[in-house]
């Protein structure tokens, strides 16, 4: 686990880096002559020193703990949280079937954190299970973890290999417009992603009016 600086840590977040030769190590990328793509994902950090994407914790017994992809991790206030904290709490709810959440810096200062709920059959988010899941999140994770919105959704948008699109639906309610954000070739549903680009526009639209207000 390194710091930003590329300092080792023990018993704090870090960055998960592998310092020497893997066998498993992929040498390039598909439609990547060039290898700027493969640099870029793995050594644009620490030159020369492999940087996989994932938080973790290296304990002082040899045990490692995994937090979730940096690159998807929260970071609410300077403090830095995995998102897959949060997917444990909610999603061992009976009521909730998946979820989503991102944390997103916005354009002129600001932050937002939603998090995207699906709900088995007959249940509604009403207040008290909104209540059920803001404690939840608090008691199984931290109170920082409790998200700013709670929204009903009726889909989750997933890669075609089964990954949760974090950075797209991040993107996307930053204001980077739909083709910039994602590929759409490599997603599951494409009519889940399109719920999201229309929340993204609305709450977009929002921020534009409040700060006309303002």
């Amino acid at each position: 686990a390194w710091t930003e600086t590329g300092e080792a840590v023990v018993g704090e977040v870090g960055e998960m880096v592998i310092a020497a030769p893997m066998p498993s190590m992929p040498i390039y990328f598909w439609n990547d002559p060039d290898g700027n793509r493969y640099r870029d994902a793995y050594f644009e950090v620490y030159p020369g020193v492999w940087r996989h994407g994932d938080w973790i914790t290296m304990e002082a017994d040899g045990g490692c703990v995994v937090h979730g992809r940096s690159d998807s991790t929260i970071n609410r206030g300077g403090v830095r949280m995995g998102s897959a904290d949060i997917y444990q709490a909610v999603e061992a709810l009976p009521e909730i079937t998946e979820a989503l959440v991102i944390g997103a810096e916005l354009p002129h200062g600001g932050y937002h954190m939603p998090l995207f709920v699906v709900l088995r059959d007959g249940y509604d988010l009403d207040d008290a299970l909104v209540e059920k899941i803001r404690t939840t999140i608090r008691r199984e994770a931290s109170p920082r973890h409790v998200p700013d919105e709670i929204i009903d959704v009726p889909a989750i948008p997933i890669t075609r290999t089964g990954k949760r699109l974090e950075i797209p639906v991040k993107k996307l309610i930053q204001g980077v417009s739909p083709e910039t954000a994602i590929n759409r070739a490599t997603v599951a549903d494409t009519a889940a992603l399109d719920w999201y680009i229309d929340y993204a526009q609305r709450f977009q639209h929002h921020r534009a009016d409040t700060s006309t207000l303002t």
